[in-house]
């Protein structure tokens, strides 16, 4: 039933792999294709960042800045800033998470400081969280203080590189 005929050596393409040959769709000229290199900011990109399963990040004052959305499904021992941060089922930070948005399914040891923030069932938080929305699911595990935020500006996260390079250029400058 499923024999290959005489002179047939492979299987056919799947249909995924094969080209677009409809005569109406052309495709874009070199001129049309984008032209961003891979050496500049990504700010204006709509992109999701992952650490992996695989992935433990350790050092002193380690700080990840995410200007998207950033999925941690690893091991952080830093501090994180971002605009959507996702921490999965088998990810952990020990540190402070600010974003505009946090979800947490993982584990969190360290502050919590986001306009919204929600505790899914499977999360284990020790720490403070402060914030303007937040939402517990029944069995999230959280150990620490709430509080609501009186003003919206002290949740926004540093998004800048450049603030955190001044901090990081006079450390070592000091320390040295």
């Amino acid at each position: 039933m499923f024999s290959r005929g005489p002179g047939s050596d492979s299987a056919p393409p799947k249909p995924s792999s094969m080209p677009n040959m409809s005569p109406s769709v052309a495709a874009a000229p070199p001129a049309a294709q984008s032209s961003v290199s891979p050496f500049e900011s990504a700010a204006g990109g709509n992109g999701t960042s992952v650490i992996g399963t695989d992935l433990t990040i350790m050092g002193q004052k380690i700080t990840i800045i995410s200007q998207n959305k950033l999925t941690i499904d690893g091991d952080v021992h830093g501090d994180i800033h971002g605009r959507q941060v996702v921490i999965g089922e088998e990810g952990s930070v020990i540190g402070t998470v600010n974003a505009e948005t946090i979800e947490v399914h993982g584990g969190v040891k360290g502050a919590i400081r986001a306009a919204t923030v929600t505790l899914h069932p499977t999360a284990q938080v020790e720490g403070d969280v402060t914030h303007k929305t937040l939402a517990i699911s029944e069995g999230a595990q959280f150990d620490g203080r709430v509080r609501r935020a009186k003003d919206a500006a002290e949740l926004k996260p540093n998004l800048d590189v450049s603030g955190f390079e001044t901090i990081r250029m006079k450390a070592l400058t000091n320390g040295s």
